[in-house]
């Protein structure tokens, strides 16, 4: 058995990996941390898992003497890279769900964050863990940086077509959405009830920090510089990212030849569907599925590519645990066996 702990487990993306990891034939899960919470049972913080999960919640700091095997920091950004630097050579292996070491320098990551990076030179080395793009780097990896939510949708949505250069790769247009929970479990005045319901608006208004990761990554793909116009919207639902990406392509296609690539780019990706119709968040909610469907539009020349996620799961926790499968030897499947939660 694979012995997991997590740090930060009192958040949205916490409290999804303690629901995955329970049910997973090789996982153990022997600690879980809150530094506002510690001494508290879990229950009490989440009382969903009441009878399933009674673990007592400690201080960060003690995680490393249960002697876990993986730990997962489902942390801030900004606060997950000192975790880093303090456990870097420690014994246990790392997936970090936070965004410190997902670019590929400092200086990108700096101009991004705002922040100093305390850990520079590891950055751009850790592997970026988007197992159906750059799956080869995971088995030996120490440290894993787990994708964002909305490049993982939209990196998935637009790989097949950079991988095989059918599009400009800079002509690339993503209008994206998603659920409130992608904004963390601490209320904001952008959060608040009365902001939501009944609402739809637009937020991180050409600067949102996805922007440059989904740059990199599709860049990676398609071996040039990408350029993305990436517009995230927030929707009055709980969780669930839907993207709509544009692409211009270079060449005469139809939609039985795009069909025919994304099957063939995605025949061993055993969580992307691609879907005759355009997908819908509660097809994939509550699992590690990514729908995807792909058009030819005729008339403006112009292919569209629409993909749903549930962000708090492919978005975050399920892919780190896909992650840890791949990490540990494991059929990338194991644990994530996960039904739509459909209506």
């Amino acid at each position: 058995m694979i012995k997991a702990a997590i740090i930060g487990a009192t958040g949205f993306t916490g409290s999804e990996l303690v629901r995955i990891l329970l049910g997973h034939p090789d996982v153990e899960l022997i600690g879980i941390s809150s530094e506002s919470r510690a001494g508290e049972p879990f229950p009490a913080v989440h009382p969903q898992f009441e009878g399933f999960c009674d673990l007592t919640l400690v201080k960060a700091e003690e995680i490393a003497a249960l002697g876990p095997d993986i730990c997962f920091l489902a942390l801030p950004h900004r606060v997950s890279m000192s975790y880093v630097k303090d456990w870097q050579d420690a014994p246990f292996r790392i997936v970090d769900l936070s965004g410190d070491f997902r670019l590929g320098s400092a200086s990108t990551y700096e101009a991004w964050y705002g922040t100093k990076h305390v850990l520079p030179d590891l950055v751009g080395e850790v592997p970026y863990g988007l197992p159906e793009l750059e799956r080869d780097r995971l088995p030996d990896a120490r440290i894993v940086a787990n994708p964002g939510c909305y490049p993982t949708a939209t990196s998935l949505a637009l790989a097949p077509l950079l991988a095989e250069g059918l599009v400009k790769p800079d002509d690339l247009v993503v209008d994206a959405k998603s659920g409130t929970t992608g904004a963390g479990v601490k209320p904001s005045e952008g959060t608040h009830f009365t902001r939501i319901n009944d609402n739809f608006r637009a937020y991180g208004l050409l600067r949102h920090r996805h922007t440059v990761e989904i740059e990199e990554c599709l860049g990676r793909v398609a071996g040039t510089t990408v350029q993305v116009q990436f517009t995230p919207h927030l929707l009055p639902v709980d969780r669930g990212i839907l993207v709509t990406a544009y692409a211009r392509p270079v060449h005469e296609t139809n939609g039985d030849a795009l069909q025919r690539l994304y099957r063939e780019f995605y025949a061993d990706a055993p969580f992307v569907r691609l879907r005759e119709a355009p997908p819908e968040l509660k097809d994939v909610r509550g699992t590690n599925l990514c729908d995807i469907h792909v058009a030819h539009d005729p008339r403006t020349g112009r292919i569209l590519v629409l993909s749903a996620i549930d962000n708090l799961v492919k978005g975050a926790a399920g892919q780190a645990v896909q992650n840890m499968d791949l990490m540990f030897g494991l059929p990338e499947t194991a644990g994530l066996d996960l039904l739509p939660l459909r209506p």
